[in-house]
């Protein structure tokens, strides 16, 4: 008998770690080859983790709610045949396997291709102040009343000075006993402030940052305030946000395009579309397409930051961020949108649309974007300041498009008319996009939108 270790698998470029939210399997049951052992949750998508062998289930590595990091071991099966390096599930235990994919792991350096690479050289261990805690650790700190100052001073004895919850339970027993020293968590504390990412790899993953007392508002709760802790996705999307303000340097401009040509063209063709296709098309496959073509018109604005290097993108891969039924955000990824005709975006918006909302998105279809489109019009909302979705440079809010009086050049003359008229708001990261790149991009996806035939047929 030989015994296999099944790894989590590589989420995405901008995932670390994941959440085992239920086991499939349990220790005894029989795995067939590819059938899925554990459902899992990270900050991009949900997923299950399917079993390359076939074999029985010997131990779960994780419970519930723990979280995992990218690469590690997370259950051992037993396979038939002969196996050289077995390993025993003590040893697991004993000597977690090196992520690889971490910052104070291996670095990841872009190849030919302009995707990552994991190196050989090893980088330095990660700052202090970048810290990863599970959602019990985080639980055992608020039911004991432990102040996020406190948490960060805590020696992490787990893998990679991750902090346990003996750690926890230790530094909560000594605290009691008034044996603990706030002056190391005042120190830690002050690093995690002072010090942070300084280069693109360290932000890849999502970050734990603390930020001392003085610098917190200050919250008075009232009689019948209510309190909503967080969900587990809209941490994680906090978290990228603050992440996203401090990595990049943002600027954003507006336009205002005349798509009346755009909207004619839409409400002569969406029924007989509909009808042959058996999809209804909306605005949003055209602003993907003007996107894409632009894009070929201005290169630079594909690309992603690091450190002192501009890595230049070779695919045009569009997410649209899609609002949940939950409150939350996410943002598929339309793959190669350059090479898809209006045909083909509509099918694949409509899809990831329909699949977003209903939680069945797969991991491959949540990475590796380029741009980012956020259509706010539905919202009544005429335009907006977007943030950047890390590691991308550049996003596109698309306003709503409202009738309204214009002036028009003609050859007899200057006229009043009614015409249908949108905002386009887009941000971008002034370290590498100057106003002159980040204007033009716009106006030009503002062009494409105007000159729009109103008597094309798809």
């Amino acid at each position: 008998m030989a015994q296999f270790e099944l790894l989590l698998p590589k989420m995405g470029e901008s995932v670390a770690e994941a959440t085992i939210v239920k086991w499939l399997k349990q220790p005894g049951d029989t795995i067939k080859e590819d059938e899925a052992v554990v459902e899992i949750a990270t900050d991009k998508v949900d997923s299950e983790v399917p079993s390359p062998v076939a074999g029985v289930l010997v131990s779960q590595l994780y419970q519930h709610n723990d979280v995992a990091q990218i690469n590690s071991v997370i259950a051992i099966i037993r396979t038939e045949g002969e196996d050289k390096e077995e390993k025993k599930v003590e040893e697991v235990f004993n000597n977690p396997p090196v992520i690889k994919d971490l910052p104070g792991a291996d670095v990841m350096i872009p190849n030919n291709s302009g995707s990552f690479k994991t190196s050989e050289q090893k980088s330095p261990a990660p700052k202090q102040g970048i810290r990863f805690y599970s959602p019990l650790v985080r639980s055992i700190a608020t039911e004991e009343g432990l102040s996020q100052q406190e948490l960060d001073g805590i020696e992490g004895t787990g893998a990679e000075g991750r902090v346990t919850k003996q750690d926890v339970l230790e530094f909560v027993k000594s605290k009691k006993s008034g044996q603990s020293s706030s002056a190391k968590a005042e120190v830690n504390q002050t690093n995690a402030i002072t010090e942070g990412p300084t280069t693109f790899q360290e932000y890849q993953y999502p970050i734990e940052r603390s930020v001392s007392k003085e610098h917190q508002p200050m919250i008075t709760i009232g009689p019948g305030d209510e309190i909503i802790e967080m969900d587990r996705m809209r941490r994680l999307i906090s978290e990228h946000m603050v992440m996203s303000k401090e990595v990049s340097v943002h600027v954003t401009s507006f336009v205002e395009a005349d798509v009346t040509n755009l909207v004619k063209w839409r409400d002569r063709i969406k029924s007989s579309f509909e009808k042959r296709e058996g999809q209804k098309i909306t605005f949003t496959p055209v602003f993907i397409q003007a996107v894409a073509k632009a894009i070929k018109d201005f290169p630079l604005i594909n690309v992603s930051v690091d450190g002192t290097r501009i890595i230049k993108k070779r695919d045009i891969n569009i997410g649209m961020a899609a609002a949940l039924p939950s409150g939350n955000l996410i943002v598929p990824v339309i793959k190669n949108a350059d090479q898809l005709n209006l045909v083909g975006l509509t099918r694949a918006v409509n899809d990831l649309a329909q699949r977003a909302r209903s939680n069945k998105l797969q991991p491959d279809e949540v990475k590796d974007g380029t741009f980012t489109i956020t259509n706010i019009g539905p919202f009544g909302n005429i335009m907006g300041t977007p943030m950047i979705n890390q590691p991308q440079v550049a996003i596109l809010a698309v306003g709503s498009i409202q009738k309204k009086p214009a002036v028009l050049e003609t050859e007899h003359g200057d006229v009043i008319a009614i015409r249908h008229k949108m905002y386009l708001s887009m941000s971008y990261d002034h370290r590498v996009v100057d106003g002159a790149l980040g204007g033009r991009f716009l106006k030009r996806v503002a062009d494409y939108l105007e000159t729009w035939d109103v008597n094309e047929e798809i």
